[in-house]
């Protein structure tokens, strides 16, 4: 594809991220880049992205951009990196980004997010112009950056030249959508038309994410039956009406996994190292995860592991609420930290079962790549997961998930084969997986299968990148007309 592609985001790994958006950002731009396609990454310069950047050098010459009446001043930087990764460029408005926090602070939302987040998108039409005009694609990622497309279609008189810029949108989570009053619309200079119910206007509330919807020339989410899910009115989020009006301008892509990082056979956070062909090595991965974790170690007892943000999408009414964890034929751990009250249930349960369950809120790259080698079993029960990459990672290092049948989860898990899959968001159902997986690991040759066919599995990059291809294309097509 001709051009640069432009991704724009609000996270990105390694530089600020507090979920799967960044890293999931940071391995579609680098996999194209390494494809050999133009490929660029703007991300506001947050104090945590400067503090992990180093050494930063101009783009262009400041600019400024009017919104809400005001002009705002902006910069924009790139940091150093070698030719096959894509360019890391970082936005500059110190009065809204170099903060504590990149959405707020101490358990609430930075007041302002309406005006931080419309100027990251005004300033990013600035670098497209600056990238190369309409030979750009922009790729704006979650709410965030769904106004990038309003401006350029609706609302930004100062670069009219770029009206007709392609413009894609990849919903990460629906569940957030950038809501706001309707005063909003004018304080970031939005023009009154889009106040209705074919633009921005939702349930009496001012919807960025549905602006962005609707403007786009190319919709994505991350995975095939998230796609499917978010039409209905059960997944939508109140948004399915829209999602529905999108017809084939609507796509689910499945995320990848970085599979030269979650390797098995080299892995160096590993004691051991193994493969499809000789397991042996995830023997002694699970008596090194015991002994990290103060858990005895039984090679005979199935050890069940979760890495997940401790928050109720992740399931953790079903884990607090599981019999399973009451039994004495299994280990639980779990890493990651989340809502107070999930965190003090497990670290509960630890403290009642200490032979059996432990827990670690200190969450770490080395600690997950640990956890999944030494795991026999993954724990998934979510509420909902649009894609989730860890069940795949899990599946790479012959770790089979336990999980609900819903998004991505649905898509990457072959049940009964390469893992476990439960409906209902009950206790009891979640139960009944985990009783599968006991008996499976009950029956040793059988188990060795799984563990092989899981560990054959094609996670990769490579077919997700051909369908953002074919994606840029239409869209491509689309804006040009």
């Amino acid at each position: 594809m001709s051009g640069t592609v432009l991704h724009l985001t609000a996270e990105l790994w390694p530089y600020a991220r507090t979920g799967g958006l960044g890293q999931a950002v940071a391995d579609i731009a680098t996999f194209q880049a390494k494809s050999g396609m133009k490929t660029a990454v703007l991300l506001p310069l947050y104090r945590e992205a400067r503090h992990h950047a180093g050494e930063l050098e101009p783009v262009c010459p400041p600019f400024s951009v009017q919104i809400g009446g005001t002009a705002e001043r902006l910069r924009c930087w790139e940091v150093a990196a070698a030719s096959d990764r894509p360019r890391i460029l970082l936005l500059e408005h110190d009065a809204s980004f170099n903060r504590a926090g990149l959405y707020g602070e101490n358990g609430a939302d930075y007041p302002d997010n309406f005006r931080r987040f419309a100027l990251f998108a005004l300033g990013a039409i600035e670098v497209a112009a600056q990238l190369g005009g309409p030979d750009v694609l922009i790729h704006a990622h979650d709410w965030h950056t769904a106004l990038t497309p309003v401006y350029a279609r609706a609302a930004h008189d100062q670069r009219s030249d770029l009206s007709h810029i392609p413009c894609v949108i990849t919903v990460h989570n629906g569940g957030f959508q950038g809501v706001f009053g309707r005063e909003v619309l004018s304080a970031v200079g939005l023009p009154e038309f889009l106040w209705s119910l074919d633009y921005m206007e939702w349930f009496g509330r001012l919807n960025y994410l549905k602006g962005g919807l609707v403007l786009a020339d190319m919709v994505t989410t991350v995975s095939p039956t998230h796609a499917a899910e978010i039409r209905s009115e059960v997944g939508g989020f109140g948004l399915h009406d829209v999602f529905r009006r999108l017809g084939d301008r609507l796509l689910g892509i499945r995320n990848g996994i970085d599979v030269d990082i979650w390797d098995p056979t080299r892995d160096p956070d590993l004691p051991a190292h193994y493969r499809a062909e000789n397991v042996r090595g995830k023997s002694r991965c699970k008596a090194a995860l015991q002994r990290a974790w103060h858990l005895p170690e039984l090679s005979r007892t199935p050890l069940f592991a979760m890495s997940a943000r401790l928050v109720a999408q992740k399931g953790l009414d079903l884990i607090v609420g599981s019999r399973r964890l009451l039994e004495g034929d299994a280990q639980f751990v779990f890493l990651g930290s989340g809502e107070a009250r999930y965190e003090a249930a497990l670290a509960e349960l630890s403290r009642t079962y200490p032979e059996r369950i432990a827990v670690n809120t200190a969450f770490t790259d080395t600690l997950e790549h640990r956890l999944l080698a030494g795991a026999d079993f993954l724990l998934m029960p979510c509420l909902y997961e649009p894609c989730g990459l860890t069940q795949m990672r899990a599946q790479i290092y012959g770790t089979l998930p336990v999980a609900r049948r819903v998004g991505g989860l649905t898509d990457t898990i072959i049940d009964g084969v390469t893992g476990f899959l439960f409906d209902e968001y009950t206790p009891a159902a979640l139960d009944a997986g985990l009783d599968r997986a006991v008996a499976l690991y009950q029956d040793r040759p059988e188990l060795r299968e799984r563990i092989r066919d899981a560990m054959r599995r094609d996670f990769s990059w490579t077919e997700p990148l051909a369908q953002y291809a074919a994606v840029y294309r239409r869209a491509r097509a689309r804006a040009a007309r």
